[in-house]
């Protein structure tokens, strides 16, 4: 086996050991990284795809070129395991579009790595997408149903050459999309940055030098040393070329942005929707304190999930901020897993606990979200075992039941711990004294959203029809009217 394949081999068997270690995880969508106009664009690619690592584990990959070649690359794995000097160095170009993936449409296989390529020559296009396109199949007939969402909005692009002007077929396409998207396309010499009319994936615009950059979240900007300028605005199309910078209306905006993007998937450290996302979690923190107080010794971050929410609670409540768990970031592969001998075997690779922090004391133990509750039941336990007296488990954010429709894998109903459970049953299950959720009306208290937000994984109840799904009213908490 060559080097390269070898190097391939080990980034699938990566995958597949974080995807055993995040099993009770939501699975990020995925993050998407534009430059235009900038030298070295592969180069500055990589670094804004590193900083969006978080957003997509399973393949990553970027088209370059300089408006006469593209180039393309893609591998599984992490970006460091996609990509080293020599294969940057044969992506010459001042243009780039790339892509880090999990797959929520088309399964995860190479062949659906983004971004992808469709026609040829002068008609080819290069297209990368964050979210999930519900009518994708309506939009290219007679391609394979089980052709990616990206894909199949690849070829209805191509299928309509009677439109010449390029912007006008992008346009005329998006306006029969129905979805998620925060979409990047390149043709010729030109990136196009598009984003759904509900707006439910985030997509920041900020300038670099002479050129620009698009990203999925603003911290991949601070890497490259790009200023951030504003957001893709929901229904927006950017069109970057030789002529300049210029935006037009695909759809008009209908904002219901994600709000598992300020719980959960996005990093602190970004601006999303207009808000800091680290500041929106230690809110939540506060808010979950008022809501779930408790009688304890220490607040104890699932790290590094909860850190932001367990320092508001913290702060809120007066109890002392305690690292009682430590997260072994570089985790060694494990060929050997014991069977039943120990059930928080997993959790075990990935957490350790500090003893020191938690003998003989009452824990309130923090995170974000709580999927399946196989980690957190392996965590209650781990702390017991270390001579944690008691353990509180408090949640910032609502329980989760439904499924996600608009690029979340949500893993099926069945299998979430809270589907058809009371927080009692939970907390017996997860082997906690006691649990709290943070419910959706303190989620709209502590962020005050200026727009509609979409919570249909809590809810049940999705801004825009879904099927049989029920679709929002105008009066429930966090939609228009109660926003202000």
């Amino acid at each position: 086996m060559n080097q390269f394949g070898a190097r391939q081999d080990a980034a699938r068997e990566d995958a597949v050991r974080e995807d055993a270690v995040r099993e009770d995880a939501v699975r990020e969508d995925c993050g998407v990284f534009g430059v235009f106009g900038v030298p070295d664009a592969a180069r500055l690619t990589y670094l804004g795809l590193h900083a969006l690592q978080h957003r997509g584990q399973e393949s990553s990959g970027m088209v370059v070129g300089d408006g006469q070649r593209w180039r393309r690359h893609v591998g599984m794995g992490l970006v460091d395991q996609v990509y080293d000097t020599g294969v940057l160095a044969r992506l010459p170009g001042d243009v780039a579009i790339g892509h880090n993936r999990y797959s929520t449409s088309g399964s995860s296989t190479l062949d659906n790595a983004q971004p992808v390529t469709i026609g040829e020559g002068s008609e080819s296009v290069a297209l990368c997408h964050n979210g999930n396109l519900l009518n994708a199949t309506e939009l290219a007939p007679g391609q394979p149903a089980s052709t990616s969402d990206t894909r199949l909005l690849g070829h209805a692009l191509a299928a309509i050459p009677s439109l010449p002007e390029w912007t006008v077929r992008v346009v005329a396409t998006f306006q029969r999309v129905r979805g998620a998207y925060s979409m990047l396309l390149v043709r010729g010499r030109a990136l196009y940055a598009v984003r759904d009319p509900n707006g439910f994936r985030p997509l920041a615009f900020g300038r670099l030098r002479d050129g620009w950059v698009v990203a999925s979240e603003s911290c991949a900007f601070d890497l490259v040393g790009a200023r951030a300028e504003r957001e893709v605005e929901p229904g927006e199309l950017i069109v970057m070329d030789a002529d300049g910078v210029r935006s037009q209306r695909v759809a008009p905006a209908a904002p219901a942005p994600c709000m598992f993007e300020w719980i959960y998937f996005s990093r602190p450290d970004s601006t999303v929707f207009g808000r800091s996302v680290g500041e929106m979690r230690i809110e939540l923190g506060r808010q979950l304190a008022r809501e779930a107080p408790v009688a304890a010794d220490c607040v104890v971050p699932v790290p590094d999930s909860g850190n932001f929410a367990a320092l508001g609670f913290s702060r809120e409540s007066g109890i002392p901020l305690a690292h009682g768990l430590i997260r072994n970031h570089y985790i060694g592969r494990t060929f050997i897993e014991p069977l039943q001998a120990t059930r928080d075997f997993k959790a075990r690779i990935k957490y350790n606990v500090y003893a020191p922090q938690v003998v003989g004391r009452r824990v309130v133990l923090v995170d974000d979200s709580l999927v399946r509750g196989t980690t957190f039941r392996a965590l209650a336990k781990t702390l017991r075992d270390a001579g944690a007296r008691e353990v509180h488990a408090r949640i910032s954010a609502p329980p989760l039941r439904h499924g996600c429709f608009f690029g979340v894998n949500i893993p099926d109903r069945t299998l979430l711990v809270a589907a058809g459970r009371d927080e009692p049953a939970i907390a017996h299950l997860i082997g906690v004294d006691s649990l709290r959720y943070l419910s959706l009306d303190g989620i709209i208290t502590a962020t005050r959203p200026d727009t509609r937000m979409c919570r249909g994984c809590f809810s049940g109840r999705y801004p825009v029809a879904v099927g049989d799904a029920p679709v929002e009213s105008p009066d429930e908490p966090g939609t228009d009217a109660c926003a202000a």
